[in-house]
């Protein structure tokens, strides 16, 4: 997985270094020097997250190392200014140092010695005056390897040396130290690994690699063979190995043969890359590649192959575990994995590892179209497999319609009812799929229980009632399912199964019917509930389940009749069907007694306020009920129909009790009864003569149409009508004495006014009054008189008088009288010129409906003055 090239043009020469090569510039091969110390570089330690470069040599022969920092971004005559220079030696006796690390933080550095001892500076590095020196750590095995691990604000300093393994951590005073391992490294075979892997301490021993918590070892991996060198760069383990041992810290005694560069992916458990390579000094990570540094003074660079390149190989020798394990550790997208997912299961799949290739499809679900694993697995010997993919597709919410039917097809195909329960018993939580399918698909397989249990568990209750009552005919469990539902619900399923129902459970489908319309609670509710249904009560329209009981009128006489003790207010349909189930049961009913009580029933409904009178009309005349007849026509004032429904059953003496208890109202029921009894053949004499009598006494009849009316009956003497018509002719004779009596006054009223008229014309007229007639006082000039006798004070007259010339007291009579002239006038001429329109128009019925409208043919009634009061005033233009 790893490519190499070949090496740079330029190489680096060995030998003991005197001079530090930087990379400076912005591309591999540029090379810049500067002098750092007179005599040799012994270590060197860049910063990766500053231009700061710490170094380890000496300036004069002798063991005497001393230490350098160096600000790279900063100048000095051409070279990099050196901020600190800083002997490296514990205590006074002078040792060599074997190792050297830098925290990025710039406050710890710790410096190792062959001599066993650790110097830990804290502080600013970059300055003497800001930091200060200790020894950290002494023995006598010698120091192979140092590390820094920061984790949030603990810091630890990992210590080996070639026997054991320490921790010290920095964060606590007096630096508790861990001893970890009995079992060290040789130099430069330790490093710490990224965060990402923990930063854990690595430490290569000649049998195992080790891996370091603060406090504790962790895993450890099996690799044979010398370690000279290890090295932890961008996630990968670099080990140089080399089979004979080395003696520490003298590497010119390294053997010139060939070392083995191994490069390990620790988290895939892969060997990355492979290769010899001749007398190794380094390797380091700069740009994006990889550089080995040879004795020889050669470079090579190994660069990484992108992922995809690396898959490809991979799958080529169908390694597509490593393959999974590599593209997660590369955080490869969703995408990128499901593809994986999918070969590998298709690999599984040809070699007939079917249980293994589903295993590998449902890492798919979401990313592969789900077809395309239902079609591999549609024959029936692997329908378990198939089984298993549609329950991880529910499970994770992403099965339509199809996969559900489909899962309970396999459930049901392999008589699995312990996976179909628990398919259906899932929590709602758990439940990945469409309740409404699996209702339907468990019906049609039979499986009516299971069908059952999902309906109610879900609250798909029309699918519950539809099982219970088509399929199980479970009608007990129906109604009481119903009963426990909301309002709404409630009446919904009613009205679609009321009517089976009742035919089944006719006494407890009326009970919650009358629950139902009148103040529903579902029958589960606690009791604590009550208040809120009295705020808001809830009732259905009574009048619209009475079509449930159809065949049922015992249940729908007791339901009608609860309804409008509970609600007087119940709609009015309820009243009609109760007041025909009263008539057909008075009708079929033959017990006097019974029949009795049943018509006492009909007619207190009946005189209530909430019947309708055409409807109960029709309903009355329909079962031939003459109470309720009658005591409708009463109630719609038809007189009228009353004496004819007692004429139509021939019964004479309610004819006549008719006529005397509404003639008054209506006059013409005498006419009609005499005109009934004319019209009969029997004896009536009795009868006609009470009417006529009636008759008489109030004129209501002319004598001529009396004769008329009675001479239709044979049995009508003369001597029927005798006393009336001497009596008739009596009164009139008496009403015409009357009239000329009246005549004889007129006349005589008529020739007293034209007297009065005339003197008032020829004679003076004396004014003798002293009273004003308005105010009453004595007159006083200057006064008004009238001709009428009516004087006034000249004030008062001003006062009141609307005209000069007219009396004050006389002027509303001479008003009417004036009015009534002036009707009379226009109406003679309206009367001729009706006349000429009604003989000259083609069309006379709309002449005269046009004068109808305009209200002239209407009656006219005068008030004139009362009887004994004579009109006064200044009238004579007028008369």
């Amino acid at each position: 997985m790893w490519g190499e090239k070949p090496e740079y043009p330029e190489k680096t020469h060995a030998g003991p270094w005197r001079t530090c090569k930087l990379h400076t510039g912005g591309r591999p091969g540029f090379l810049t020097t500067f002098q750092a110390y007179k005599l040799r570089v012994t270590h060197i330690f860049q910063l990766k997250q500053h231009s700061i470069l710490v170094t380890v040599g000496q300036d004069e022969h002798g063991i005497n190392p001393l230490v350098k920092v160096w600000n790279l971004d900063k100048r000095d005559s051409g070279s990099p200014l050196c901020t600190r220079i800083f002997p490296a030696i514990p205590g006074n006796k002078p040792t060599e140092v074997s190792c050297l690390s830098v925290h990025e933080n710039l406050n710890f550095m710790a410096i190792g010695f062959t001599d066993g001892s650790v110097v830990l500076t804290k502080g600013d590095i970059t300055r003497d005056r800001h930091s200060k020196t200790l020894t950290l750590h002494e023995g006598t095995i010698p120091v192979t390897g140092l590390a820094f691990r920061q984790v949030a604000k603990v810091t630890h300093l990992y210590v080996a040396t070639l026997e054991k393994v320490y921790c010290y951590s920095l964060s606590l005073k007096e630096y508790p130290k861990v001893e970890l391992d009995t079992h060290g490294c040789a130099l430069h075979c330790s490093s710490l690994t990224d965060p990402s892997q923990d930063s854990q301490f690595v430490v290569a021993g000649d049998e195992c690699v080790y891996l370091y918590q603060p406090d504790e070892r962790g895993p450890c991996f099996a690799f044979d063979g010398t370690k000279i060198l290890a090295r932890w760069h961008r996630g990968y383990l670099f080990l140089i190995i080399q089979n004979p041992k080395t003696r520490f810290g003298n590497r010119e005694s390294c053997p010139s043969d060939k070392q083995l560069l191994t490069i390990y992916d620790l988290d895939n458990k892969f060997i990355a890359y492979s290769a010899l390579f001749q007398d190794v000094i380094d390797v380091v990570a700069e740009w994006g590649s990889f550089f080995v540094l040879t004795r020889d003074g050669n470079m090579y660079i190994i660069q990484e192959k992108d992922t995809q390149t690396k898959l490809e190989m991979l799958f080529k020798k169908n390694l597509f575990v490593m393959a999974i394990n590599l593209a997660k550790s590369q955080h490869l997208d969703s995408d990128g994995l499901s593809e994986i997912f999918r070969q590998y299961g298709d690999h599984l799949y040809l070699k007939g590892d079917h249980d293994g290739a589903i295993q590998q499809y449902i890492r798919t679900i979401g990313k592969l179209e789900p077809s395309y694993v239902i079609r591999k697995f549609l024959d029936a010997q692997r329908i378990h497999n198939l089984t298993a993919y549609l329950q991880a597709l529910h499970r994770q919410s992403l099965a339509n319609a199809d996969h559900t039917t489909l899962l309970l097809n396999c459930y049901t195909k392999l008589k699995d009812s312990l996976k179909l329960e628990e398919f259906i018993k899932s929590s709602e939580s758990e439940v990945h799929f469409d309740v409404e399918i699996a209702i339907k698909v468990l019906r049609q397989a039979g499986y009516h229980r299971h069908a059952v249990f999902l309906a109610e568990k879900h609250m798909h209750h029309d699918w519950y009632l539809k099982i219970q009552l088509e399929d199980l005919k479970n009608y007990e469990e129906g109604l009481r399912y119903i009963g426990r539902l909301p309002f709404e619900q409630a009446e919904s399923n009613m009205k679609r199964y009321g009517k089976t129902l009742m035919h089944h459970i006719p006494e407890g489908t009326t009970l919650l019917l009358k629950g139902l319309c009148t103040n529903y609670h579902p029958s589960g509710d606690t009791a604590g509930t009550d208040s809120h249904f009295e705020k808001n009560l809830l009732k259905a329209n009574s009048e619209e389940f009475i079509p449930i009981f159809a065949n049922n009128p015992r249940e729908l006489k007791a339901y009608l009749e609860h309804m409008i003790e509970v609600d007087p207010n119940s709609p009015q349909g309820v009243y009609d069907t109760l007041l025909e189930l009263r008539f057909q049961d008075w009708a079929h009913e033959q017990h006097p007694e019974r029949k009795k009580i049943l018509q006492g029933e009909a007619l207190s409904l009946l005189r209530s306020d909430n019947t309708v009178f055409d409807k109960a009309l029709v309903l009355c005349q329909m079962h031939n009920f003459k109470e309720g007849i009658l005591y409708l026509y009463e109630k719609g004032k038809l007189y009228q129909q009353i004496m004819h429904y007692h004429m139509q059953n021939e019964v004479y003496d309610k004819v006549v009790e008719a006529c005397k208890r509404y003639g008054d109202q209506e006059v013409c029921l005498w006419e009609q009864a005499l005109g009934y009894f004319a019209r009969k053949e029997e004896d009536c004499k009795a009868y006609i003569s009470e009417v006529l009598c009636h008759i008489d006494q109030n004129n209501l009849m002319p004598p001529l149409l009396v004769v008329q009316t009675l001479a239709h009956n044979s049995t009508a003497t003369l001597s029927v009508i005798k006393d009336y018509l001497i009596n008739k002719l009596q009164r009139e004779s008496l009403q015409i004495e009357g009239d000329e009596c009246k005549i004889q006054q007129y006349r005589e009223e008529t020739t007293h006014l034209r007297s009065q008229i005339q003197e008032l014309r020829t004679s003076a007229k004396i004014f003798q009054k002293t009273k004003c007639n308005m105010c009453n006082s004595p007159l006083e000039l200057p006064s008004v008189h009238f001709l009428c006798s009516h004087s006034f004070h000249q004030h008062c007259f001003e006062s009141y008088a609307d005209n000069e010339a007219e009396c004050p007291t006389c002027a509303p009579e001479n008003r009417k009288v004036i009015d009534m002239l002036r009707a009379q006038d226009q109406k003679s001429d309206l009367h001729d010129h009706f006349n000429r329109q009604l003989q000259s128009s083609h069309d006379g019925f709309s002449v005269v409906a046009d004068y109808f409208g305009r209200g002239v043919l209407n009656k006219l009634t005068l008030l004139t003055d009362p009887p004994g009061r004579k009109p006064v005033g200044n009238v004579e233009v007028n008369l």
